[in-house]
């Protein structure tokens, strides 16, 4: 069962609510009548208040499992938004399972695909070091009919996946900051958006100055 906002795609033996708050039928209000159901799977299109997350989290101790959205910069930040939220560490250290973060790219056009050399600048940001990826080949588009001159056709994903390990429920639980979370999460191999983003860079499907557009690189 899912409740959204709009219901966007029509899903086959899927039962789809669209939330209408002016009628009383809210995220929470939704999730609610859905645990009468008892259905197996719940998904809330996005957790936004202090009570849609308590009730996502009550339905997953329940048994079932419950997939939602959250705005964050990364996936570690997630733990720390539904803290700012106002739910208590111990119920987001107890009930999530993971956190995909998902940024979308723009793919080059392979009807304009050239190779060019990028700015030392922008390879510098990426962690990339001219003098050794010499090899390396680099790829923009030039722009063309097919793509109206935008050099980009299509879209992609870039991900983070950290599933949660017992030392990441226990930096939640202590109220550790998202750094520490991000930290633990990379020493256990995690691929960072950004990590993925560079394996796109240089498979030659997305450009480097579209990763900087859409991944924030320290």
């Amino acid at each position: 069962m899912t409740v959204e906002d709009p219901v966007e795609y029509q899903l086959p033996r899927v039962n789809q609510v669209q939330i209408n708050p002016k009628a009383g039928l809210t995220f929470a209000n939704g999730l609610r009548s859905f645990l009468r159901q008892d259905p197996d799977i719940i998904m809330v299109g996005e957790i936004r208040d202090k009570e849609t997350a308590e009730i996502a989290i009550q339905a997953s101790l329940t048994g079932h499992l419950v997939l939602s959205t959250l705005h964050t910069n990364d996936a570690p930040s997630a733990a720390t938004r539904l803290v700012d939220m106002g739910v208590e560490p111990f119920l987001i250290s107890s009930s999530v399972i993971g956190v995909l973060a998902q940024r979308l790219a723009r793919t080059i056009c392979l009807h304009c695909k050239e190779a060019y050399t990028p700015p030392v600048e922008a390879l510098q940001r990426l962690g990339l070091k001219p003098e050794q990826d010499e090899e390396i080949v680099f790829y923009r588009g030039r722009g063309c009919d097919r793509c109206k001159g935008a050099g980009f056709k299509g879209r992609l994903g870039i991900f983070e996946l950290m599933p949660m390990s017992e030392p990441i429920r226990e930096i939640i639980l202590k109220g550790g900051s998202a750094a520490q979370i991000r930290d633990q999460a990379i020493a256990e191999g995690m691929k960072t958006l950004a990590d993925d983003g560079i394996l796109k860079v240089l498979e030659g499907v997305t450009t480097i100055d579209e990763l900087l557009r859409v991944v924030y690189v320290e």
